[in-house]
């Protein structure tokens, strides 16, 4: 049931993107008075789809092959290859008979939707629930840093006071791209000691690798005494109760629970002691850990107090706009490291394999809508590459044509879509296979 809600969802949010993204492209060539003679999701390679329609000239339909989508234009050298159309004299209701600027419109359509589409969803979210976070200055205990965190020089308990230089006002922000994008340098205030961390440029390749908790917990350092004890678990063998305290472990005094987590992962599947407090008293049990790491409880936290923003109906928009293009420039400065070396581009890269398992197996529609506005964001980003059968590569040989003042041969337009096919589909399958490496592997 897991598996089945996971691709559903990635399924919904897919054909959302790809429906509105060959959207653009259809109501521009519309606009323009061109034909367009098919309207699919997914790709009925071979000719072969799951159903399809006639609706004024037009054939829409979904095909089998789910890797996108498309829109057939009259007179385009595409994804179709129709070069039997091509070898006609051209019709006024043509791509081809079109203004050059107007052919550029038509092209940069599904981009420009992707991008509203993304503003959109941000906006939406943002008049919904506003905006949470943790103010940095509430935090009592400092920060959980995992491996990655403290192979960089982070300590638990550490107080990052800033980025760059500049003061950190949400507790969120050290996990943010300005962080782990990389040469960004934190301020550490440890103990009565100040320090500089410096967070190295190809940090994002151990990142994706252990995930982001592995760098700095989502949660800060935070007392704790127990919620809850879960029957039949060894929590539960041992008498534990509901607001006992774990003051000590194996002889060593815990007042925090990054502290007993780490000594439990240590001890799997052995017996440890414990000093136990409830109410006054200070008592001394004998338990085992399963194989987890794990006694079997759930731990009530002292968190630190959240702040929300509302913003209204026209205030969001901004909040929600920036949020759009923070993530589309997150997604360029990722690509860029990709170019640059510092991130290996299996682990940049996502096909729907990875893609399906950050929507996850629960049904959480803020975590559903945030990654189709995230995903809206990078496919307009992705489009917008110089690369022949995508639209940046359409994009760019009609500016050529219109810097050069006559297009491109129908000859080479074709050489450079077999091209473009080729270097995607290679792509797919580098990140197809770099996916079920990592199930494997895992």
């Amino acid at each position: 049931m897991d598996i089945v809600i996971m691709v559903g969802q990635l399924i919904l949010g897919l054909s959302i993107l790809v429906i509105l993204h060959e959207f653009g492209h259809f109501i521009a060539a519309r606009a323009f008075g061109i034909k367009v003679e098919k309207f699919y999701l997914f790709f009925d390679a071979w000719n072969v789809s799951l159903f399809k329609f006639n609706y004024k000239g037009v054939e829409y339909g979904m095909g089998w092959l789910p890797l996108g989508g498309y829109v057939k234009i009259a007179g385009m050298i595409d994804e179709s290859m129709d070069t039997e159309q091509m070898a006609g004299p051209p019709q006024p209701w043509e791509f081809r008979s079109k203004p050059a600027w107007q052919r550029l419109i038509v092209m940069l359509g599904g981009i420009f939707v992707n991008i509203i589409l993304g503003i959109l969803i941000f906006w939406v979210l943002t008049i919904k629930y506003g905006e949470t976070y943790i103010p940095n200055d509430n935090l009592k205990y400092g920060i959980v840093p995992g491996t990655i965190g403290e192979n960089i020089g982070l300590r638990a308990g550490d107080q990052v006071t800033a980025v760059n230089g500049q003061k950190v006002e949400r507790f969120e922000d050290l996990i943010s791209s300005k962080v782990l994008m990389g040469n960004s340098v934190l301020t550490v205030q440890r103990n009565n000691q100040k320090l500089d961390v410096p967070v190295p440029s190809n940090i994002l390749n151990d990142v994706s690798d252990l995930g982001i908790e592995q760098f700095i917990n989502r949660i800060p350092r935070t007392k704790f005494s127990i919620e809850s004890v879960k029957p039949k678990s060894n929590a539960a063998t041992a008498g534990l109760q509901r607001g006992d305290s774990i003051v000590g472990i194996n002889n060593e005094k815990v007042a925090f629970f990054d502290e007993l987590h780490k000594v439990l992962l240590k001890s799997k599947n052995k017996a440890i002691q414990l000093d136990v407090k409830h109410n006054s008293d200070v008592k001394h049990i004998a338990a085992k850990v399963d194989s987890l790491g794990q006694l079997g409880f759930v731990p009530r936290f002292d968190l630190p107090e959240e702040k929300t923003l509302r913003f209204g109906f026209f205030g969001s928009l901004p909040v929600g706009a920036s949020k759009a293009w923070g993530t589309f420039s997150d997604n360029a400065k990722g690509l860029g490291k990709v170019f640059t070396g510092d991130v290996k581009p299996q682990k940049a890269l996502s096909s729907p394999i990875g893609i399906a398992r950050l929507f996850g197996s629960q049904i959480d529609w803020l975590r559903f809508w945030s990654l189709v506005g995230l995903l809206s964001m990078a496919l307009a980003l992705m489009n917008l590459l110089p690369i022949p059968a995508l639209d940046g590569g359409h994009a760019l040989f009609l500016i050529i044509e219109m810097i050069k003042g006559k297009p491109l041969s129908d000859k080479f337009l074709e050489k450079a879509q077999i091209v473009g096919f080729v270097v995607l589909v290679t792509l797919m399958v580098f990140v197809f296979g770099s996916d079920i490496f990592k199930l494997f592997k895992k």
